[in-house]
C-alpha cells in the first residue's frame, strides 16, 4: 500500500495482516535499524500529542529520523503557500509524510501531489485510519472482534475516530450502539451506508439503556474545536460522564476505550478499574504505527 488515507481503502484481510504485524512488533519481532537513513516528515496543522509523538517514537524505534512541523504559523503556508505546494516541496526531502490538517480531504489531496507515501493523521471531521487500526488492535487484545456489541458515546458528528471505526467494524459484523447529545449524532449518511452494508446500528438516548449489553464502550469527548461557536459547545458540554457506579454490573470482559484526550467525560476513578484500557490503547499506537511505516517505506 502506497498511502494510508482512509480506512475505506482497506479490506478485512489487509487490516488483519497489519494487526498481526503490530502484534509481532509488540513481541520485538523487528529490526531496530530497519529504517536507518530514512526520514519521516510530520506535518501537523492541528494540535496533537499522542498521534505525533507515537509516529515519532515508531520511526525512532525502527532506526529512522523524523522532521516535525507542528503549526500552520511555522510553515510557509502562513505566507500564502498552498498545501499542494508545501507537500510537493517536503516530499522531495523525505521518504514518507504524516499529515494532520483541519480540512477534510486534505490528506487525499496531499497523496495526489506527493512523490512519497502519505499517511493521514486526521483530516478535519473526516478520517483517522491509524487511530482506527490501533483501536481494533486494542479490542483484539481482549476479545475477538467478530460480532461484538460496541457502544459509541459522545461527539459522533464531528468525531473522525468514530467515522473511521464504524466503517472498519462493518467488516467484522459488529453491532453498533450509538449514544450522542442532541445534534451530535452519527451522520445520517454514514448510518444509512452502514445499514446498507448489513451492519446493525441501534440509536439510544441514554448510555444506561444499553451499557450492560456492551462488550466495548468507546467514549469520545465533546470537541470544542469542531463547534462553530462557544455557545453551541457549552450547550452540550459535560452532558455525560462514565463513573465506576455506571460500570457496575457490566459484562466481565467489557472494556472502556477513549482516543484521548479526555476532559471530564470519564471519572478518574475509572482509571484503576480492569475495564479501563484507554492508556493501553494509546500505547498501542507505537507498534501499530511501526507496522504502518514498514508498509509504506520500502
Amino acid at each position: 500500500m502506497k498511502d494510508f488515507i482512509s480506512i475505506r481503502d482497506f479490506d478485512r484481510a489487509a487490516i488483519d495482516r497489519l494487526i498481526a504485524e503490530a502484534e509481532g512488533i509488540d513481541h520485538h519481532q523487528y529490526d531496530p535499524l530497519e529504517m536507518k537513513g530514512k526520514i519521516l516528515a510530520l506535518l501537523f496543522f492541528e494540535p496533537s500529542t499522542r498521534t505525533r509523538m507515537s509516529f515519532e517514537a515508531a520511526m525512532a524505534r525502527l532506526g529512522g529520523t523524523s522532521l516535525t512541523l507542528s503549526s500552520f504559523e511555522a510553515s510557509s503556508m502562513a505566507k500564502g503557500e498552498t498545501l499542494a505546494d508545501t507537500i510537493r516541496v517536503v516530499s522531495g526531502y523525505v521518504d514518507a509524510i504524516v499529515l494532520r490538517h483541519p480540512r477534510e480531504g486534505a490528506a487525499r489531496l496531499a497523496s495526489e501531489v506527493s512523490s512519497v507515501p502519505v499517511i493521514n493523521a486526521g483530516d478535519g471531521a473526516g478520517q483517522h485510519p491509524s487511530q482506527t487500526l490501533l483501536d481494533l488492535y486494542t479490542i483484539r487484545q481482549s476479545m475477538p472482534i467478530d460480532g461484538i456489541n460496541i457502544g459509541l458515546l459522545g461527539d459522533l458528528r464531528y468525531g473522525r475516530t468514530t467515522h473511521s471505526l464504524t466503517y472498519a467494524l462493518s467488516l467484522y459484523d459488529a453491532v453498533i450502539h450509538t449514544v450522542a447529545p442532541v445534534g451530535l449524532n452519527l451522520p445520517s449518511g454514514l448510518v444509512h451506508e452502514l445499514r446498507e452494508r448489513g451492519t446493525e446500528v441501534i440509536e439510544h438516548e441514554h448510555i444506561e439503556d444499553v451499557i450492560k449489553e456492551l462488550d466495548v464502550l468507546y467514549v469520545t469527548r465533546i470537541q470544542r474545536e469542531r463547534f462553530p461557536d462557544m455557545a453551541s459547545y457549552f450547550n452540550v458540554a459535560s452532558s455525560y460522564r462514565i463513573t465506576p457506579e455506571l460500570l457496575s454490573g457490566t459484562k466481565e470482559h467489557m472494556v472502556v476505550l477513549h482516543p484521548l484526550p479526555r476532559v471530564d467525560e470519564i471519572d478518574p476513578r475509572v482509571d484503576s478499574l480492569k475495564n479501563a484500557r484507554y492508556f493501553e490503547q494509546s500505547h498501542n499506537g507505537v507498534p501499530v504505527r511501526m507496522a504502518m511505516l514498514r508498509q509504506v517505506i520500502a
